[in-house]
């Protein structure tokens, strides 16, 4: 039987995380409509002067409370804890974003967290996690290793574990983006994610289906990691190694919620290489005025780059997930960028 996220639910949780994270704009980029028209032959819908374009959509997630979408799942499923649950307290495993949005979520609700993140984590996003109360602990070389150890401290202290992907509540506060995306675009033809352990895209993807059956979306992984593209093919969890400049991507395997709802609601999984990502970077600071992180700028780069098969006259929105850069990264990033395409 495959797993789906139902509209009510994603409706339900759209209400009950209203007033603690923040409704992000829709974004309208005339300078990325136009790169991709140019560059690839495109009419994207038409203009505001007729002239055809204008019609590509950035969501601006990276202006969300923490800098990503996260706050999103990790309210609504924190919201929903029983009080024996508050009682013990929570732990979660992430490379930062998901630490941070559970520190915040967990602080607005009264609840003690704590966040176990790879030793190599961002110090920014190390920071910002501790900062919003959590206790951060450090642990192992990659995702993984992180994962096994807060396992063990979830058992040591009997801790509420909140997924950063694969719990259906997590998703359901994640398809908020969608809800939000399909009431500022109805017209909305194509929606391009980036997707790690696949709790965004399997969010979106519920909402815009069921809203708009036409639509079609996309969700974009790094090459070097792609669990959800190795899920999707296998039917099933693959464990991996990730390794990327997007490190808020670098899910160690897709949840199994995400793969059912990819299988079934999302068009492809793309594959990018990490010249593609900082490209994004890139643009966005450059010709948007906008700081993406590697992670939150991988779908716009897969746009620009022309890897997502988009029609003449379709409306597109790009999600830009987050924007917690590290900034003593971002000369690297930059130059891996080069001039660009």
């Amino acid at each position: 039987m495959s797993r789906e996220i139902p509209l009510a639910a994603i409706e339900a949780a759209a209400a009950r995380i209203a007033g603690r994270v923040e409704r992000t704009p829709l974004l309208s980029s005339r300078t990325a409509a136009r790169f991709v028209a140019e560059r690839h032959g495109l009419l994207l819908g038409a203009g505001p002067a007729g002239d055809g374009v204008g019609r590509l959509f950035v969501k601006a997630e990276h202006l969300q409370v923490t800098g990503s979408f996260k706050p999103r799942g990790a309210t609504n499923r924190v919201a929903q804890l029983t009080a024996d649950e508050r009682a013990r307290g929570l732990i979660t495993i992430s490379a930062g974003n998901h630490a941070q949005a559970v520190a915040y979520a967990a602080s607005a609700l009264g609840v003690a967290a704590t966040v176990v993140m790879p030793a190599n984590a961002s110090r920014s996003k190390v920071a910002a996690a501790t900062g919003y109360g959590a206790q951060v602990v450090l642990h192992g070389e990659h995702v993984g290793e992180a994962l096994a150890h807060m396992e063990r401290l979830r058992d040591e202290r009997n801790l509420v574990v909140v997924h950063p992907y694969d719990d259906p509540e997590v998703i359901a506060g994640q398809g908020t983006v969608g809800l939000e995306i399909v009431e500022d675009l109805p017209a909305v033809d194509v929606v391009v994610v980036g997707a790690g352990g696949g709790g965004l895209v399997g969010g979106i993807a519920s909402a815009v289906k069921a809203l708009c059956p036409g639509a079609r979306v996309f969700a974009v992984e790094p090459e070097t990691s792609n669990a959800l593209w190795l899920g999707v093919a296998a039917g099933e969890p693959v464990t991996i190694v990730p390794a990327s400049i997007a490190d808020g991507l670098g899910a160690p395997f897709a949840g199994s919620w995400a793969i059912d709802i990819a299988r079934h609601c999302v068009e492809a999984v793309i594959l990018v290489d990490e010249p593609t990502i900082a490209c994004g970077v890139r643009f966005a600071l450059e010709r948007m005025k906008q700081l993406l992180e590697p992670a939150g700028a991988t779908a716009l780069g897969a746009v620009l780059a022309g890897r997502i098969p988009i029609r003449d006259g379709e409306t597109v929105a790009v999600v830009a997930s987050g924007g917690n850069v590290d900034l003593g990264r971002l000369p690297a990033i930059l130059e891996l960028a080069g001039d660009g395409w």
